[in-house]
């Protein structure tokens, strides 16, 4: 008797499971509200094939979301599609939520290095929230640049009474080389 492979009963069939061909923010809307791992993950994946400003735009929306499996998911989309993501990340790293800043700069580490690096310098410039200064020392103790020296060195004064960011950005300027 030959084997057959059949899919248990109750699962979607394939071409019912695959998201039919939509626009970047339908996908995103779906994204949102979908419950099942291989119905993300399909969205996901079709998203990641568009990789444009639409499709980043798109997961970027759900760096908000309470769920943190899709944000995750979200992040390590948009890593994987640098240069879509960049036009949104200017703009993530300068929220009102310290929340999204924070997880932006995750997506700032998949950036090339000069660009990472002036990103998340332009974010020390300014940022108040020490979480988020210490995510953003995290990225560039990977892919600082000298570029990004008088900002960590600003940010060291800023936040001087925090207890772990002035050794964190002085391993980093050590890192980069300016000692401090």
């Amino acid at each position: 008797m030959p084997l057959v492979r059949r899919d248990p009963p109750g699962l979607p069939k394939a071409e019912t499971a695959t998201p039919a061909v939509r626009s970047a923010e339908e996908l995103g809307t779906a994204l949102g509200s979908e419950r099942d791992l291989r119905g993300r993950e399909a969205l996901l994946a079709a998203l990641l094939a568009l990789a444009d400003a639409s499709a980043a735009t798109a997961l970027a929306r759900h760096l908000r979301s309470e769920d943190a499996g899709l944000r995750n998911a979200c992040i390590e989309t948009l890593q994987a599609m640098p240069a879509a993501a960049l036009p949104v990340l200017p703009g993530l790293l300068v929220d009102p939520d310290s929340d999204v800043r924070l997880l932006a700069t995750e997506v700032a580490r998949a950036q090339p290095t000069e660009v990472a690096s002036a990103l998340l310098a332009r974010l020390l410039e300014g940022e108040t929230h020490p979480n988020v200064c210490g995510a953003a020392v995290e990225v560039l103790a990977e892919a600082g640049t000298a570029a990004a020296l008088p900002a960590l060195r600003a940010a060291r004064t800023r936040f001087a009474s925090e207890p772990f960011l002035p050794m964190a950005i002085d391993m980093v300027l050590a890192r980069i080389g300016a000692g401090r």
